[in-house]
């Protein structure tokens, strides 16, 4: 695996998720997708523009209006051996697929005795902000990261997105991936050369020694806020990025919780019943002895986001909430 040259080719989340695309369908015939607006109108946010004058109808395709149709055809086409990505234009719309993606794709594998396989992407947005309201801002990924034979990503940088999407297409398990749709103008090193990023190996996105930050997605860069902050108190912060919730790097966390002693799971998603309480328990599990303080979780308010811009603000963790929850775990305060 390749690292980011810092110094080398800039591009935006957006265009990275639209170049490992282009290129595993140049690479691979029987990659298409299908979703609503992706072909003339490229999706709501504007990411897949192009691919249809390279591909075509026939491989970029306009679907109705029907998340369960068209979650189904694609599992219908992994089943015979293409490989689809079905685009979902808002994650709040995954409610739609859930007999599909849940009760199909995820079991199809094991329900057939490992004869049949289901090699789908199925790609969708999260996250919260952008004062689209209680529909369309949720981040649900917590949901796919429950069942059994589907794998989860939540890429936080463009180099990220376009290795774990590239991973995505050529595994033979379905998968989805969740893109923070705040970040699609997002800016960072991308190398031209081919790369691909593994599931299950998280990125140790900044070193430190008195307290570990894990973060996911948009919070990942909430969490490098929070570590330049607490430099500025004499505190080291050490920030984790899981990347793929399924399959999740379990030791990294249990290493780098170990190391500092202290630990915050910061996620997007609805606090109650989430990611971060699940990452909790494997650091706490893993790293009690070595621990000097509860592992904390910060994540969602649990409220139906508001649309309200004031409201809205406060239902997510900020910098602001993070860095005194870590000034409270290392006695700062």
């Amino acid at each position: 695996m390749s690292t980011p040259d810092p110094n080398g080719r800039v591009i935006t989340f957006g265009e990275a998720i639209r170049e490992a695309i282009a290129e595993e369908m140049r690479r691979d015939p029987r990659v298409f997708i299908i979703g609503e607006d992706v072909a003339e109108t490229g999706t709501v946010f504007r990411v897949l523009q192009g691919l249809v004058d390279e591909f075509g109808k026939e491989r970029v395709i306009d679907s109705p209006i029907s998340e369960a149709g068209i979650a189904g055809l694609g599992v219908g086409a992994a089943m015979t051996g293409m490989r689809p990505i079905v685009d979902i234009m808002f994650g709040d719309f995954i409610t739609l697929t859930m007999d599909q993606m849940v009760n199909q794709a995820a079991k199809t594998h094991y329900m057939s005795g490992g004869k049949l396989k289901v090699p789908m992407v199925l790609r969708t947005t999260m996250g919260a902000t952008r004062r689209s309201a209680a529909q369309h801002s949720q981040s649900l990924h917590a949901w796919f990261s429950h069942i059994p034979g589907l794998k989860v990503a939540l890429p936080a940088t463009p180099y990220d997105a376009k290795g774990l999407m590239k991973s995505a297409i050529r595994d033979d398990n379905p998968v989805a991936i969740f893109e923070d749709k705040m970040m699609y103008t997002l800016k960072g090193p991308v190398p031209e050369n081919e790369y691909t990023i593994p599931f299950g190996v998280a990125d140790i996105k900044r070193l430190g020694n008195d307290i570990t930050l894990v973060a996911t997605s948009s919070m990942v860069h909430v969490a490098l806020e929070v570590a330049d902050r607490l430099a500025e108190l004499g505190l080291s912060a050490e920030v984790v990025d899981p990347r793929t919730t399924i399959p999740l790097d379990k030791q990294t966390l249990v290493d780098s919780a170990k190391k500092t002693s202290r630990a915050i799971v910061i996620d997007e998603g609805y606090e109650q019943y989430g990611v971060t309480g699940e990452i909790a328990s494997v650091i706490a599990d893993g790293a009690f002895y070595y621990l000097d303080a509860p592992v904390k979780r910060m994540g969602a308010m649990n409220v139906p986001v508001p649309f309200s811009p004031v409201l809205e603000d406060q239902t997510v963790p900020t910098a602001e909430d993070v860095v005194e929850m870590a000034k409270t775990l290392c006695g700062k305060n």
